[in-house]
């Protein structure tokens, strides 16, 4: 799909333009309170914004800037995020990159909660889980997932441990964060973790074969 806009990622610093996405997501998701809508939101934005230097990190071995000044958003009309870009090249060192993603993150976490209310703590676990996610959707999935924890830990942000389990044998990511995406009237995550554990099991199960 080609977008049709793209957007300097330095407008997550921006009370009125996030303020402005946020309302706009109750046409995708379904009518909620703002705090669930921002949650809501910042679930699709974050596997997004976190994509490009993970990907790269993994492919050449050095990752692409994650800082806001850095990336450009593609998006649709419809306010869906298409994907990232960064501008340029940065490190092939995790601490490296985990200050330049905190800086990022701790920008965007700040402006979604001050606009919505939502829980900061649960934004930062929804990152996480979308580093875990983005590595494992990566060309070398085993490699990635030893990257995981240390970049995480090098983030900070009082953001949690990623998790990995195996469904047979496929590593998913054992989620610490709920989307909320339930709230606004919708079928809850297959991996949802306010589920009974056995339930999410029957349903990645089902869902990897």
């Amino acid at each position: 799909m080609t977008p049709d806009l793209t957007e300097p990622a330095t407008l997550l610093a921006d009370p009125a333009w996030v303020r402005a996405r946020i309302g706009g997501a109750a046409k995708l998701y379904g009518c909620a309170r703002p705090e669930v809508l921002g949650t809501i939101w910042w679930y699709s934005l974050s596997s997004v914004l976190v994509a490009p230097s993970l990907e790269s990190l993994i492919a050449t071995g050095v990752a692409v800037d994650p800082s806001l000044d850095a990336v450009s958003l593609d998006m649709v009309a419809d306010g869906r995020f298409l994907g990232a870009r960064s501008s340029r090249p940065l490190s092939s060192d995790p601490d490296v990159l985990g200050a330049a993603f905190s800086v990022a993150l701790e920008t965007a976490i700040r402006t979604i909660a001050s606009v919505s209310g939502a829980n900061p703590r649960a934004l930062g676990a929804i990152a996480t889980d979308s580093i875990g996610n983005r590595l494992l959707w990566t060309s070398d999935p085993e490699r990635a997932m030893d990257l995981a924890a240390p970049l995480v830990s090098a983030i900070g942000l009082g953001m949690p441990r990623p998790r990995f389990v195996r469904v047979g044998r496929t590593p998913v990511v054992r989620r610490s964060s709920c989307c909320l995406i339930y709230e606004a009237g919708n079928p809850k995550c297959t991996s949802c973790p306010r589920q009974p554990p056995a339930e999410r099991d029957r349903r990645l199960r089902a869902a990897l074969g």
